[in-house]
């Protein structure tokens, strides 16, 4: 089977779709409440999602199109993964090593300017060092940085793999 560009947008959609609904499963059925580091993650997941849906509705033609598609997507991605990695080191610092719990997320965009709130979710506190859900014995950003992970290389693979361009027609050839 060749994955087609428009395929493999559609599976980079839904792999973004069932992430979220993961995500929303864990924190409105089983009531795990998720940190600031796991809301900022959930951007560049739907931000793959977001542009995967559009490189799938428009399937462009020209290979500029694909790339720029498939390069954003990979910058979103790319974030997720790197705060995923953030999560996962803070989790395995050592207890007296962790950062002291702060305010709350609603508080910080209530009260300081957005570069200040980016600083101070992407440093972290003790609610993100938390570990309140595992699997085979691996917490949650270790999953999630692993999912993302995959999807990273899969949007970096349609960023760089070789498309097959049209024949050109010539006016000479059609007479």
């Amino acid at each position: 089977m060749k994955w087609g560009y428009r395929f493999v947008s559609g599976a980079l959609f839904a792999a973004s779709v069932m992430g979220m609904a993961f995500a929303l499963y864990l924190e409105h059925v089983q009531g795990l409440e998720p940190c600031p580091l796991c809301i900022f993650q959930r951007i560049g997941l739907i931000g793959l999602g977001i542009i995967s849906f559009i490189a799938f509705l428009h399937n462009p033609k020209a290979n500029g199109m694909k790339r720029l598609y498939a390069f954003l997507g990979s910058l979103s991605i790319l974030w997720s993964a790197g705060v995923a990695g953030r999560h996962v080191w803070l989790q395995n610092l050592p207890p007296d090593k962790v950062p002291s719990c702060g305010p709350g997320l609603d508080y910080w965009l209530e009260t300081l300017p957005m570069k200040s709130v980016f600083q101070q979710v992407l440093s972290g506190s003790g609610e993100c060092a938390k570990v309140d859900w595992t699997f085979l014995g691996q917490s949650l950003p270790v999953w999630s940085l692993v999912f993302f992970s995959i999807l990273l290389l899969v949007s970096l693979w349609q960023l760089f793999r070789k498309y097959q361009t049209a024949p050109v027609k010539r006016l000479r050839d059609k007479y």
